[in-house]
C-alpha cells in the first residue's frame, strides 16, 4: 500500500544505519543524498559550460550563458544595476531551487524542495541578509522601511503594525508557496497514476479505463516542468524584491 499511498513520495528514509549523536538525527536520508545530487549536477553543468569560452558557443555554453544571462536580468529589472552585488546570492538560490524542482521529476527521486524545512532555510537566509545588511547600510533609518511618507498621524500605529507584520511574514509566504505548489502537484500525478494502475489491473476491458488517466498525466508531467521553471524565476524574484529595501530604503 505504501507504494500507491500520495505522500509516500515526500518520506525523508536515512541512507544505512542512523547516525544519533546528543539526540539529534544526524543521518544522511535520501534528502541530504539528492541536495548532493543537485549540487554535483550543477557544478558540472556550469564548469563544463564555462570551461570553453569560445566566440561561438556549443550547447553547453549556451545554456550557461543563458542561466547567467536570464539571472543577470531579472537582477537588474527587480533592484537595478545596484543589484548586480547580490548576483551570487540569488544566481545560487535560483540553480538550488531550479535544480530541485527538475531532478524532483526523474521517476524515484526525491524533491527536496517539496519539504518546507528545505524552502524555509533558503527563505530565512534572505530575511536575515535583509535585515542585516538594511541595518547595517543604514543603521536605524532602515526601520523607515515601517513607515511610509504621507500617512496621517493617526494612522500611523496600524500602518506600522500592518508594514511590520508584512514584512515578518515574508519567510512565510516565500517557503510555503514554493513548499506547496511542489507538494501538490507531485500528489496529484501520484493520484491519477494510481487510477491507471487500478484500471489496466481490473482485467477484461477494463484496462481501456486507464488510457484517460495516463493522458492526462502526460500532460501533467509537462505542466510540472513549467511549474518547476516558474517557481524557481517567483522565489528569485521576490527575493530581489525583498533586497532592494537594503538599497532603496536610504533614498
Amino acid at each position: 500500500m505504501a507504494t500507491h499511498d500520495p505522500m509516500h513520495q515526500f518520506q525523508i528514509q536515512p541512507i544505512g544505519e542512523r547516525l544519533i549523536l546528543g539526540g539529534v538525527d544526524l543521518s544522511f536520508t535520501n534528502s541530504s543524498l539528492w541536495m548532493v545530487i543537485g549540487a554535483v549536477c550543477s557544478l558540472i553543468l556550469l564548469g563544463v559550460a564555462s570551461s570553453r569560452k569560445s566566440i561561438v558557443p556549443g550547447r553547453l555554453q549556451l545554456v550557461g550563458e543563458e542561466i547567467y544571462g536570464f539571472v543577470e536580468n531579472l537582477i537588474t529589472d527587480n533592484i537595478g544595476q545596484k543589484g548586480k552585488e547580490y548576483f551570487p546570492l540569488i544566481f545560487t538560490l535560483f540553480m538550488v531551487v531550479i535544480t530541485g524542482n527538475m531532478l524532483g521529476m526523474v521517476p524515484y527521486s526525491f524533491t527536496y524542495t517539496s519539504h518546507l524545512a528545505v524552502t524555509a532555510a533558503l527563505a530565512l537566509l534572505v530575511f536575515f541578509i535583509v535585515l542585516i545588511v538594511g541595518i547595517v547600510r543604514h543603521g536605524t533609518h532602515f526601520f523607515h522601511l515601517f513607515v511610509p511618507p504621507g500617512v496621517p498621524g493617526w494612522l500611523l500605529w496600524l500602518v506600522v503594525l500592518i508594514e511590520l507584520v508584512s514584512f515578518v511574514s515574508r519567510p512565510v509566504t516565500l517557503s510555503v508557496r514554493l513548499f506547496a505548489n511542489m507538494v501538490a502537484g507531485h500528489v496529484l500525478m501520484k493520484v491519477i497514476a494510481g487510477f491507471a494502475i487500478m484500471f489496466a489491473t481490473m482485467g477484461g476491458v477494463a484496462w481501456a479505463g486507464s488510457l484517460l488517466p495516463v493522458a492526462f498525466n502526460i500532460v501533467m508531467i509537462g505542466f510540472e516542468f513549467f511549474i518547476a521553471f516558474i517557481q524557481a524565476y517567483v522565489f528569485a524574484v521576490l527575493a530581489c524584491i525583498y533586497l532592494k529595501d537594503t538599497i532603496e530604503i536610504g533614498h
